[in-house]
């Protein structure tokens, strides 16, 4: 739409108007969302007319014209005809053509009863109409009449319709304006039935007008259970404007604010527009944005991607739009995971492939709060999308709708099964390493005498001294400024209980950020109540391992225990390790121990 320059001037008002309410139309709606007017003295508007389109799209306008509101709707409502009715084409006398299409939109608008023909345009129509083509097939053998000649927007005896424009203006397959045309004329004739039917007040009701995402996620909710629940919470957002600030051509989404963006421009018909928000649906459904744990964000989207637009094929949702996605047959039956670690090994070329949100950008946006998501409404954005997915699966099974990927089964049936805290991830690690100490009986300390036989001495049991030789491990903890109190705190606290669980004695601890701080060797009890951290400098984690690998009163079959927030350089370890890292942070190299992290 053209941007109002001048608030008092009142051509600019009608002008405006004008668009407004050809766009609320149920007929010119979906052509007018999708194509470009522009109202500038910059563009290559008929000097003596009012308005041209062209085959991409753009309808010039004449800045300078004063008009009505009712005549600026009968031209803007003239070119959108042109492009709904496929008249955009190259003929044998091309000007026969533009006039015989000229006279047959006069003729529909008089009989549609829109707008009001301006003064300098011809409103009588006395030839016997069919069609254009027959129309043009006239014209050819005849001549064109004079009276013909000033139908047009651009003037008498101009062409109002430039068929050979050659600006790109979409990403992709270029719109398909007679299916356009032929939903509006669909959406009006629906809107006239519910008016009679006393559902609407005018046909132009904006109750009434729905786009294809908004027809498709009302399909969703109405005929597809697997994915209609998570389709009702989210909102669909089909700005231009919006789109093109987060440069996204076709479709992305945004699970912490649940908004699904649709392009209009990107020309997708109703069919294409359900696969489409699909797709979205699932990266929110299989929570993709949660699952990504420090990967490379717009890989791991691809990855993703390949995945889900294989299971929507073999389920044959909607129609798989032909405009460059993610497809990979050889890829069947693999997981994201499995397919993100295959991309590792040649990132260049995969960085070059296109999302729906274009090339190189990933369709996960991951910019949201999550205090966007209210408290009040019982359940955090996590137990939504899970119980959404598992009860449009119970609903879907339940219907019998038909079968299923069993990879999207188990990954949906995954997200009821909670994940296993990393702290009894931890305990495990500490089971391995530090087994349960046998007892044994001894004679050299009496223990209690029971009442009955206080003459009788029984043996105590005790731990076997030799058993705790060896039983210890390294704590090498990352005190850089950048590394949370929290997280530390956490992780010591944990650390500390399960070695007094597991009769451990004593454990190395060694700070390190610039340069390493040896702490020595403390009981379990005491690291998490006097440890007191130092530096708080830069991550050099390197020495402090190579410290404790050298240390010559340390085992050398001790494990490590490296606590840190990732941002650090490749390490050389040559015994067992593990790391205990924040959730959502990953380190810059492959870890060859597990890896817990903290939530």
């Amino acid at each position: 739409m053209a941007k109002k320059t001048t608030p008092d001037n009142p051509a600019l008002k009608n002008f405006n108007e004008a668009c407004s309410l050809i766009a609320d139309h149920p007929i010119f709606a979906p052509l007018s969302v999708r194509a470009s007017i522009i109202h500038n003295e910059n563009s290559p508007y008929p000097e003596d007319g009012w308005a041209i389109v062209t085959n991409n799209g753009y309808i010039y306008t004449h800045p300078k014209r004063r008009g009505e509101v009712a005549e600026w709707m009968y031209v803007l409502a003239h070119c959108f005809l042109h492009l709904g009715l496929g008249h955009l084409k190259i003929k044998e006398n091309q000007v026969a053509w533009n006039v015989a299409c000229d006279v047959y939109i006069a003729k529909f608008l008089n009989d549609l009863k829109l707008g009001k023909v301006p003064a300098d345009m011809e409103s009588r129509i006395d030839l016997t109409i069919k069609d254009e083509q027959q129309l043009y097939e006239q014209f050819m053998i005849k001549g064109i009449p004079d009276t013909s000649r000033y139908f047009g927007t651009a003037g008498v005896s101009k062409l109002d319709m430039n068929v050979r424009e050659t600006t790109k203006r979409y990403w992709g397959k270029a719109p398909d304006w007679e299916a356009y045309f032929a939903y509006g004329l669909s959406n009006a004739v629906t809107n006239a039935v519910s008016v009679a039917g006393g559902h609407a007040n005018t046909i132009s009701d904006p109750a009434l007008s729905l786009t294809a995402p908004q027809r498709a996620k009302r399909w969703f909710m109405d005929r597809y259970p697997l994915l209609g629940a998570l389709a009702a919470g989210f909102e669909i957002i089909e700005d231009p404007a919006i789109c093109r600030r987060f440069d996204i051509s076709i479709a992305a989404i945004d699970v912490i604010e649940r908004k699904i963006f649709m392009n209009p421009a990107a020309g997708l018909n109703d069919e294409e527009c359900i696969f489409v928000m699909a797709h979205e649906l699932l990266h929110a459904g299989l929570q993709h944005h949660e699952r990504c744990l420090g990967r490379d964000h717009y890989l791991w989207n691809v990855a993703c991607d390949y995945v889900i637009n294989l299971w929507l094929v073999e389920m044959s949702v909607g129609e798989y739009p032909r405009i460059g996605l993610l497809l990979d047959p050889e890829l069947k039956g693999l997981s994201a995971e499995t397919i993100y670690d295959r991309m590792v090994g040649d990132i260049r070329t995969y960085k070059k492939l296109a999302t729906l949100r274009g090339n190189g950008l990933g369709d996960i946006l991951d910019n949201g709060s999550s205090s966007f998501w209210d408290a009040r409404e019982g359940q955090t954005l996590d137990d939504f999308c899970k119980n959404a997915m598992q009860q449009g699966l119970m609903y879907h099974e339940e219907q019998s709708r038909g079968l299923l990927p069993s990879g999207l089964v188990e990954e949906i049936r995954a997200l009821g099964q909670p994940p296993i805290k990393w702290d009894v991830k931890l305990a495990r690690w500490f089971d391995h390493y530090f087994s349960p100490l046998e007892k044994t009986r001894s004679y050299s300390r009496i223990s209690r005498r029971q009442s009955s036989t206080p003459d009788i001495p029984r043996p105590q049991w005790v731990h076997s001294g030799a058993a705790d030789d060896g039983r210890t491990f390294g704590v090498i903890l990352d005190t850089s400024g950048s590394m949370d109190k929290k997280l530390l705190a956490k992780a010591l606290g944990a650390i500390s209980s399960y070695a007094q669980a597991r009769d451990v004695p004593f454990a190395r601890i060694i700070f390190c950020d610039a340069c390493p701080y040896d702490a020595g060797y403390m009981p379990p009890e005491a690291i998490a109540d006097r440890v007191q951290v130092k530096g708080r400098g830069g991550t050099i984690l390197q020495p402090a391992i190579d410290l404790i690998q050298q240390a010559e009163d340390f085992p050398k079959k001790g494990p490590l225990l490296i606590i840190t927030d990732g941002y650090c350089d490749k390490l050389t370890i040559k015994r067992d390790h593990a790391y205990i890292l924040p959730k959502g942070n990953d380190l810059p190299f492959s870890p060859k121990g597990p890896v817990f992290r903290i939530n």
